[in-house]
């Protein structure tokens, strides 16, 4: 049976894969049944074969607390006993990746860029995000810093970097200066030219800006996206809703020229990168606005045939589970990546027939993944 090796979890310095010694088929059986054991209140028709994914190498963002000194600067994890660990060399990270994670470690060294350290509420360095495109190979790098202090030791060494790995588009500076376990600022401050890269799923074009959410594992998204693309075009909509629409990702897919599509996500950064994607697929009929999903449903214009949801773990909750319930349109698409709020908004949309339902294994080694819904309004 597929295992992955880990040293840092073999040797108990990293917990974050938590299933890492479950062989991968036993965790796919495991998810399976905590999906079917959620949903066993609820009638499904079908439940669709699992979506797997790459047992390593999947990941397209790397999230890496800076640690140490100026001096010996380790990008990672604070270890269960306490050290600071390096985890630049990730098994969960492309090869590529991990070289750009590995450089960055001497780069912060020779930049003279310190360390956030909590302890003494001294340093500038909180965090390294990288991501990736699957696409094209190029980066978004991002530095949080408690403060515009090491903005200049990063435009001056910035040169070095860009040389090193011209893959890497674009550069930014989040500014944190709040001493709490947040992990960016409002404040974003552009270091090169380009301020987005792009991912392409299924021939749909997709942007990705620092603030904007995206989905970690290209793999299994761009099939989950492709999935809802199939389950929706027999509904034949000719108005969407896609709610908690995020860069645009399952709106875009489920349209069609004919279609008239509103995206409405409370992050204006994943908005403008929506609209950008519609302009290149040729979209006209297209309506993305930065609101407040919940808000926008009280005040409704034109009520779709189909709405799509993605909300984040807390799920959609009683109230808007409940004026969707109300607005009856003909099909829900849900994807989820807590199955737990799904059932319990699922009692709230009583009127609904859960046709198929699939699990997306977009979190391997860990409890975590992504479910798929269709809904059908029932016949009265």
């Amino acid at each position: 049976m597929t295992a992955l090796h880990c040293p840092h979890f073999s040797a108990q310095r990293c917990h974050s894969c938590r299933w890492l010694d479950i062989p991968y088929e036993q965790q796919i059986q495991q998810k399976q049944q905590h999906l079917e054991q959620i949903l066993a209140p609820y009638h499904v028709k079908a439940y669709e074969p699992v979506t797997t994914s790459p047992i390593s190498a999947f990941r397209n963002k790397a999230k890496m607390v800076a640690l140490g000194a100026a001096h010996q600067p380790l990008l990672g994890i604070i270890s269960p006993q306490g050290e600071n660990i390096s985890l630049v060399d990730c098994p969960l990270y492309s090869d590529t990746m991990q070289q750009v994670l590995n450089y960055l470690e001497r780069w912060i060294q020779k930049a003279g860029i310190p360390p956030y350290r909590i302890d003494k509420q001294k340093g500038e360095l909180k965090y390294i995000l990288l991501t990736q495109s699957q696409a094209t190979g190029e980066f978004l790098l991002r530095f949080v810093l408690r403060s515009e202090n090491a903005l200049a030791r990063i435009q001056a060494n910035l040169a070095y970097l860009l040389t090193e790995f011209p893959a890497i588009k674009v550069v930014s500076a989040n500014i944190q200066p709040i001493h709490m376990a947040v992990l960016e600022g409002e404040q974003e401050i552009f270091l090169t030219e380009a301020k987005v890269i792009e991912e392409h799923f299924n021939h749909v074009p997709l942007k990705i800006r620092p603030k904007s959410f995206f989905q970690t594992n290209p793999f299994v998204a761009a099939q989950l996206y492709q999935t809802a693309r199939e389950w929706t075009s027999i509904l034949e909509a000719k108005h969407i809703w896609d709610l908690f629409c995020g860069v645009g990702g399952f709106g875009l897919h489920c349209a069609t020229p004919e279609t008239h599509l509103t995206g409405i996500e409370i992050e204006a950064e994943a908005i403008e990168c929506a609209k950008q994607s519609a302009q290149a697929l040729g979209l006209k009929q297209i309506n993305f606005q930065a609101l407040d999903s919940s808000t926008f449903t009280l005040r409704p214009n034109n009520r779709p045939d189909l709405i799509i949801v993605n909300p984040p773990r807390r799920g959609i909750g009683r109230i808007l589970a409940e004026t969707i319930n109300e607005f009856a349109p003909k099909a829900i698409l849900y994807s989820s990546c807590n199955a737990v709020t799904l059932a319990s908004d699922l009692k709230y949309l009583d009127k609904y027939t859960i046709e198929k339902v699939q699990l997306f294994d977009m979190f391997p080694h860990t409890a975590h993944y992504e479910v798929l819904c269709l809904l059908r309004l029932s016949a009265k």
